[in-house]
């Protein structure tokens, strides 16, 4: 696993009743990927190659306006070595958990 990449994806809709069900329908998308992934209150955390994380990357807007929404806004953060791993989600989380 040479990368971690979180993303966040922002429905621009004003109902939080559908912009629960477009993340839920990027949230499904990532799930049928096979990626290790981690859903958090405010983005999903995933671990990886980085190709197979970047097609993700270059997909998941397109899916959430399939989904309904108009407008999307999506953040990404990419952590990546080119030789050796980075940190796994356990690794950085596992201490806060209770």
């Amino acid at each position: 696993m040479n990368t971690s990449v979180a993303i966040q994806v922002l429905p621009m809709l004003e109902d939080d009743h559908k912009v629960v069900a477009v993340v839920d329908k990027a949230i499904e998308y990532i799930q049928s990927t096979g990626v290790s992934y981690e859903v958090g209150a405010f983005e999903t955390t995933l671990e990886g190659d980085y190709d197979q994380l970047m097609e993700i990357v270059k997909n998941i807007t397109k899916i959430a306006a399939e989904a309904g929404a108009p407008q999307v806004m999506t953040y990404v953060k990419i952590d990546y070595k080119s030789e050796g791993k980075v940190l796994g989600i356990h690794e950085k989380t596992d201490k806060y958990q209770h």
